[in-house]
């Protein structure tokens, strides 16, 4: 074959759709009792494993900023090759729940080439497949009426960045009616985006399955972009394509502009303009948002919510907005928010933070609900927060 051949092959084999790749394999395939088989086709491998948080977990610890920070990683299993270099593990039976993986072939962290359905977590890429029949049904595309995703710019003359990427869920029917809806403010954590929620935490999906239950009234959902260093998410910007990283934005930038978000949701969208109408939760840094922005605009959101929350800024960063905190705090009580929503994982590094929030709280007599779950600071604790919080909002008296 001529040069000019070969370089037509190639160019034809990434311009055009990918008609012919891909194996004739299955993986994963979810089992009648619902444990479920992994193959890899690695016919030269000589160790193949699959790792996911469908194992039971190894406890690692590990020391940050002086003090020892423990949490549980996922656990790994083995494969066996058989026919043909087929490699293959069956697991247990496993519980409804949407699962993460990754293959490991020869020490190489690699992705099932016969799965299409990954999540991307900041930098890491994870294979995913969900086991419905319980709780995992709120994570599926269910035939129900959907509502609208969308990405949009919006200025933010406070931050650091003044054109920014947030993403906007509006409820079925939104677009025919003339409702005013009440907005959730939903924050993502530490090196995360607007993306996070729609992807790994499954928003869109469980606001539209607890909607059209009845369990949830219908509302607006924003999510930020809480790094105001970048305007917008990994490659969605004039900032290019550059590789994610576990960016912290706790130095006060982020809740001094959050005024910007509310102005342009309330002048772009038929909403609710008061306290009543309005909620705003995080996880991990995103819960540290949410508690300061709540107590530092005491008479915006009626609705708060701390998932796995970090609490207080690291030692040295000084900020208007993480002072007089107790003060703040009996304003924002003062005027009786309707939920004040604390939940976190036993298991989480963050556990003994929300103990001393909840002593200080309780010392007070502020009320709030808790939720202790299993776990640790994992997405799957997160997505069935939501599942929680959301029904507790907006409710008709």
């Amino acid at each position: 074959m001529t040069l000019a051949g070969v370089l037509l092959l190639a160019i034809g084999a990434f311009a055009q759709q990918a008609l012919w790749g891909g194996g004739q394999i299955t993986s994963p395939e979810i089992n009648a009792d619902n444990s479920v088989t992994f193959r890899f086709v690695a016919p030269k491998a000589i160790k193949v494993q699959v790792t996911g948080d469908f194992l039971p977990t190894q406890h690692i610890e590990y020391e940050l900023d002086g003090r020892k920070v423990s949490f549980d990683a996922p656990g790994i299993a083995d494969l066996k090759e058989g026919e043909g270099g087929v490699w293959t593990y069956t697991s247990e039976p496993l519980a409804s729940e949407l699962y993460n993986y990754n293959f490991i072939v020869d020490g190489l962290s690699v992705k099932d080439p016969n799965n299409a359905y990954i999540q991307r977590d900041i930098a890491n890429l994870m294979n995913y497949f969900i086991i419905g029949g319980g709780k995992a049904e709120n994570y599926m595309v269910q035939d129900v009426p959907h509502g609208t995703v969308s990405r949009v710019w919006y200025p933010s003359p406070n931050a650091e960045t003044k054109m920014r990427r947030m993403s906007v869920y509006t409820p079925a029917g939104y677009e025919k009616s003339k409702t005013k809806y009440p907005v959730l403010y939903l924050l993502h954590g530490m090196g995360g985006d607007e993306e996070a929620w729609l992807c790994t935490g499954r928003t869109a999906q469980i606001l539209d399955n607890l909607i059209a239950q009845g369990k949830a009234q219908p509302m607006i959902v924003v999510m930020t972009n809480g790094c105001p260093q970048h305007a917008a998410a990994p490659g969605e910007s004039h900032e290019g394509m550059f590789k994610p990283y576990n960016v912290a934005s706790m130095g006060g930038a982020f809740e001094s502009s959050f005024g910007d978000v509310i102005a342009f949701v309330d002048s772009n969208y038929r909403t609710i303009k008061k306290s009543s109408g309005r909620a705003i939760a995080g996880l991990s840094m995103g819960g540290f948002h949410s508690y300061h922005i709540s107590a530092n605009m005491p008479k915006t959101f009626d609705y708060v919510g701390l998932f796995s929350a970090a609490i207080m800024p690291r030692e040295g960063v000084s900020s208007p907005i993480y002072e007089n905190m107790d003060q703040k705090l009996a304003t924002l009580f003062g005027n009786n928010p309707k939920l004040y929503y604390i939940a976190i994982g036993k298991t989480d590094f963050l556990f003994e933070t929300n103990v001393e929030l909840r002593q200080r709280l309780d010392a007070a007599g502020y009320p709030y609900i808790y939720n202790q779950s299993e776990g640790g600071h994992t997405w799957r604790n997160w997505r069935d927060y939501l599942v929680d919080f959301a029904p507790r909002l907006f409710t008709r008296p």
